[in-house]
C-alpha cells in the first residue's frame, strides 16, 4: 500500500483531463521580441532564461518533491517556435479527439491566435523544414504513414540521457556556468573559428543562471507557504523543501533527498528547453545508490522514505504531458512522454549491478502504477536469481512493466555502434526501447518506414489503393518470372521509402542546427561544453546517426511466404491474382484469401517464413547504413514499436497475406496479432532469429500471457526460465500484457471501473482507458497464451 500522501496525489493524476497552458509560449515569445538580430543560440538561452524568471512556482497540496511546467495539476505546453500551425488548426477541437484529449481556455485560445502566433508566422521549424521539401518527397513524407518524422519537424527533438554520474551530480549548473566562464575568458572575438564557441558558451551561462533561479523561487515559494500553514508537519516538510531548493540544481547534490529533486529540476528545465520526448532518466539506481546507502548509514533515511520519494518523482514524470498534434499522437498514443529509466544490469568492469535502489523501483512501479517512467531492466547471465523474481512478480502484476533487456545484446549494440567497451557495458534505455549512453547524441526515433507499404506497392505499381496517388516507384509485375525477381521488387520498393526518410530526416537535421539550438541540454551530455558545440551542431563526445524504424516485419515476411508457396511453388495463382484481390480488398477472393490465410506465418517457429523476416531485416540495415547524416554518422536501423503500427495500417490496402486494408499492422519483431498459435515459447523463437545486435535502434517483442500462468511460485520460475532461454539465443528485449481479454473488454465498456489499468502498448505502457477504440482492439486482439 502507498502512503495517504501518495494516493491522494495518484487520485489526482488519474482523475485530471491534461489541461494546455500557455505561460511558457508567451514568456518564449515575449524574449524572442526583445532579441531580435541575436545570435539563435543566446535568443533561446534568453529566452528560457526569461520563462525560469517568470513562470509561476507551483507547489500542489503536500508534494515533498515540486517544480512544474504550467499552472495545472497536468499541464502540456506549447512551443511555438517548433510548430504552431498544428496547434491554431485544431485547438478548437481539443477535448474532443478520440487520441490524447486536452482542455484550454477560450483566454488561452484568444491569447495564442492574438498574441503569440502572429509573431512565429514564417519563422517556425515546421514552416522552414516544409519549405525546403520538393514536392516528390513531401508527398511520401508529410502526414501519409507511410514514411513519418512528424516528430521531428513538429516538436522538439528530446531523446537525450542526462549524465548525472560526470556531470550533473558532480558540477552543478552553478558549476557548469564556471566552467563556460573559464572558457570564455580564453576565447578571442578576434578569431573567426572561435566566435560560435563564445556564443555557446555565454548560452550556457545563461540557461544555468535560469534553472538556477527557478529553484530559489522555489525555494521562497516553500518559505511562504509554510508560513502560512497551520500544520506543523506540513511546515517542516515546507521548510526542508525550503533548504533542498536552495543548495540543488546550483550545487551537487549531498543527500538523497537533495538528488532526487536535482533528477526532477533538471528534468523540468530539459522539459521547458523543448518539451519533447524521450528525457531520459538513465541508470537511476547506479547514481542514486550512493545517496541513499550513505544516509542510511548516517540514519538519516529510512527505507520507506525513500520508497515514497521514489513514488513522488515518479507522479512527477506522469503528471507533466507531452502536448501533441492529433496525427503525432496516433503514432505515440497515451499521453506518452517515454521517460526511460533503466535498473539492473552490470557495471562498467562487467560485474554485476544491481542495488537496493533497483529493487525499490520495482517497488515503487507496482505500487503507484503511473504510465511513468518507462521503467527497463537489464538482465545478464549473473544477474541475482531474486533480482530476476523480482521483475517477474512486477510482470505479474499486468501493468506490462518492466520492459526486459538482455544486457549483453545492448552492449554488443553500442560496440558495433562505435563505443568503448567500457561506455558501451553502461548503456541505459532511451524513450521505448534503445539502447543508449548518456554521453549521445542521436535521434533514435527519427523515421518510421512502412514495409507494409512497400509489399503494396510492389503489387500496384507503386499506386495507394487508399489514396490512389503514385507513393512508390513504377515498377511492372510482369518482371517478376520467379520468386527471387518478385522479393527483389520488394526491397527496390522498400528502398525507395528508405531514400525518401534519409532525405527528409538530413533536412530535418540541417534546419534543427540552424534555427533550434538546444543551449540547456547541451549542458547535459559529456562532450558539449569540451567543444563548445551545441548538440545540433554535434556536440556530443558520441554522435550516431538517426534510427529508422520498420514497421509491419512481420507481415512483409507473412506476404512473401504467402507469394512464395501459392504462386511460386504450388502454381494455384497467378501474381496478377494477388493484385486484383488486393485490389477490392479481398471481396469476391475469398477462396484466395482462405489459402493465404492458411500459409506459414511468422511467429510459429517455422524457418521457412522465419528466414524471410530474418533476411528483410537484413535487408533494412544494410540499406540504411549505406547513408551517412550532416555529421559523417551512419544512419540506424531499428524494430522498436510505438503505437505506430495502427496508423501506418490505416493507410495500406488489403496485403497478400491475408490481411485487410487498413487495419493494424505489427509492431517490432513481433508476430502479427493472432498469427502465432502454437506457443509464447515458438513466438519467441521466431523473434530470436533476427540479428538483433546489428539493429542499434532496439527490437521489441510483445507477448501477451493470461494471468493463471504466474498466479503460482512455480508459474514465476517457468518465466524467469524462459527469459534467460530467450536471451540466450541472442534476442534483445521482451514485455509482457499479463491481462486477460474479458478484462479489457470490460474495460472498454466501463472505463469508469479502470482509470489506472495499464496495458502494454508497445514499446511502452499507459492507461488502457486513455488510448482510442481502435487501439484497444488491436492489443485485445494479440494473442493471449494459456501456457508457456
Amino acid at each position: 500500500m502507498t502512503t495517504p500522501r501518495i494516493a491522494e496525489i495518484k487520485k489526482q493524476y488519474i482523475e485530471t483531463t491534461p489541461s494546455i497552458s500557455i505561460e511558457r509560449a508567451r514568456i518564449f515569445t515575449d524574449s524572442h521580441k526583445e532579441t531580435e538580430g541575436e545570435s539563435v543560440i543566446l535568443r533561446r538561452a534568453k529566452a528560457f532564461r526569461a520563462v525560469c524568471n517568470a513562470i509561476e512556482p507551483v507547489i500542489f497540496e503536500g508534494e515533498l518533491l515540486v517544480g512544474s511546467i504550467g499552472e495545472f495539476r497536468r499541464s502540456g505546453i506549447i512551443c511555438p517556435e517548433y510548430s504552431w500551425q498544428w496547434v491554431e488548426q485544431e485547438m478548437d477541437t481539443f477535448a474532443e479527439r478520440t487520441q490524447d484529449a486536452y482542455t484550454i481556455s477560450p483566454e488561452a485560445k484568444k491569447s495564442l491566435r492574438d498574441e503569440i502566433f502572429p509573431y512565429w508566422k514564417g519563422k517556425s521549424l515546421e514552416e522552414t523544414f516544409l519549405a525546403r521539401l520538393d514536392e516528390d518527397t513531401a508527398r511520401v513524407l508529410v502526414d501519409t504513414g507511410i514514411v513519418d518524422n512528424d516528430s521531428k519537424w513538429r516538436s522538439a527533438v528530446g531523446e537525450v540521457t542526462a549524465d548525472y554520474q560526470d556531470l550533473v551530480f558532480q558540477k552543478g549548473f552553478g558549476g557548469f556556468r564556471d566552467e563556460a566562464i573559464a572558457a570564455l575568458s580564453k576565447l578571442s572575438p578576434t578569431d573567426t573559428d572561435e566566435l560560435e564557441q563564445m556564443d555557446f558558451y555565454r548560452s550556457a551561462i545563461i540557461v544555468s543562471e535560469g534553472i538556477i533561479t527557478l529553484a530559489n523561487r522555489y525555494a521562497e515559494k516553500a518559505d511562504a507557504l509554510a508560513a502560512a500553514t497551520a500544520d506543523p508537519s506540513r511546515r517542516l516538510e515546507l521548510e526542508e523543501i525550503a533548504s533542498v531548493c536552495r543548495r540543488v540544481p546550483e550545487n551537487p547534490p549531498q543527500t538523497f533527498k537533495e538528488a532526487i529533486q536535482c533528477v526532477w529540476f533538471t528534468q523540468l528545465g530539459s522539459i521547458l528547453s523543448e518539451n519533447s520526448l524521450a528525457l531520459n532518466l538513465g541508470r537511476f539506481d547506479q547514481y542514486m545508490y550512493p545517496f541513499y546507502e550513505k544516509d542510511i548509514n548516517a540514519g538519516l533515511l529510512t527505507r520507506e522514505e525513500a520508497l515514497e520519494r521514489i513514488e513522488c518523482l515518479w507522479l512527477k514524470l506522469s503528471e507533466w504531458v507531452w502536448a501533441i498534434s492529433s496525427n503525432t499522437a496516433q503514432f505515440f498514443a497515451g499521453y506518452n512522454s517515454f521517460q526511460n529509466l533503466t535498473v539492473g544490469g552490470r557495471k562498467r568492469d562487467g560485474s554485476d549491478a544491481t542495488n537496493e535502489i533497483s529493487y525499490l523501483c520495482l517497488e515503487a512501479t507496482e505500487r503507484v502504477k503511473t504510465h511513468q517512467p518507462g521503467l527497463s531492466v537489464r538482465i545478464h547471465p549473473n544477474c541475482p536469481p531474486e533480482f530476476l523474481q523480482a521483475v517477474c512478480k512486477l510482470v505479474r502484476c499486468g501493468t506490462g512493466f518492466p520492459a526486459i533487456h538482455n544486457d549483453r545484446v545492448g552492449s554488443e549494440m553500442l560496440l558495433a555502434a562505435g563505443l568503448s567497451p567500457e561506455d558501451a557495458r553502461d548503456w541505459s534505455n532511451c524513450g521505448c526501447v534503445v539502447p543508449h549512453f548518456r554521453k549521445v547524441g542521436e535521434w533514435t526515433s527519427a523515421a518510421n518506414i512502412n514495409l507494409a507499404a512497400a509489399m503494396e506497392y510492389t503489387l500496384s505499381g507503386g499506386i495507394s489503393r487508399i489514396n490512389g496517388k503514385q507513393m512508390g516507384l513504377a515498377t511492372n509485375l510482369a518482371d517478376s518470372t520467379n520468386f527471387e525477381e518478385f522479393k527483389s521488387l520488394f526491397f527496390r520498393q522498400a528502398a525507395h521509402l528508405i531514400k525518401i526518410g534519409i532525405i527528409g530526416l538530413l533536412t530535418a537535421q540541417k534546419v534543427h542546427a540552424e534555427i533550434v539550438p538546444r543551449p540547456y541540454l547541451s549542458l547535459l551530455v559529456d562532450g558539449c561544453m569540451e567543444k563548445g558545440r551545441d548538440l545540433s551542431r554535434g556536440g556530443a563526445k558520441y554522435c550516431l546517426g538517426p534510427v529508422l524504424t520498420g514497421i509491419g516485419l512481420a507481415d512483409s515476411a507473412n506476404a512473401l511466404a504467402a507469394i512464395r508457396k501459392l504462386v511460386f511453388e504450388d502454381q494455384a495463382y497467378q501474381l496478377q491474382d494477388f493484385a486484383a484481390a488486393l485490389e477490392q480488398d479481398w471481396d469476391g477472393f475469398e477462396e484466395l484469401r482462405q489459402a493465404a490465410l492458411q500459409c506459414p506465418k511468422y511467429g510459429n517457429d517455422l524457418d521457412e517464413v522465419d528466414a524471410l523476416a530474418t533476411e528483410i531485416s537484413d535487408f533494412y540495415h544494410k540499406e540504411i547504413t549505406q547513408y551517412t547524416d550532416i555529421f559523417g554518422a551512419k544512419f540506424n536501423s531499428a524494430f522498436m514499436g510505438i503505437s505506430n503500427y495502427i496508423p501506418a495500417g490505416s493507410v495500406v490496402g488489403a496485403t497478400p497475406e491475408g490481411r485487410k486494408a487498413g487495419t493494424p499492422l505489427t509492431e517490432g519483431v513481433s508476430p502479427h496479432a493472432g498469427t502465432d498459435i502454437i506457443s509464447p515459447t515458438a513466438a519467441m523463437r521466431s523473434a530470436a532469429k533476427i540479428n538483433h545486435d546489428i539493429h542499434s535502434g532496439g527490437t521489441l517483442v510483445n507477448v501477451k500471457l493470461s494471468p493463471t500462468l504466474l498466479e503460482t511460485n512455480r508459474g514465476l520460475n517457468n518465466l524467469a526460465s524462459l527469459i534467460r532461454a530467450y536471451f540466450s539465443l541472442g534476442a534483445f528485449h521482451i514485455q509482457f500484457n499479463v491481462i486477460s481479454p474479458e478484462i479489457l473488454r470490460s474495460a472498454q465498456e466501463h472505463p469508469e471501473n479502470y482509470r489506472d489499468l495499464l496495458v502494454r502498448v508497445a514499446g511502452y505502457s499507459t492507461q488502457f482507458v486513455n488510448l482510442s477504440r481502435k487501439a484497444q482492439d488491436a492489443i485485445i486482439e494479440r494473442t493471449t497464451y494459456e501456457s508457456m
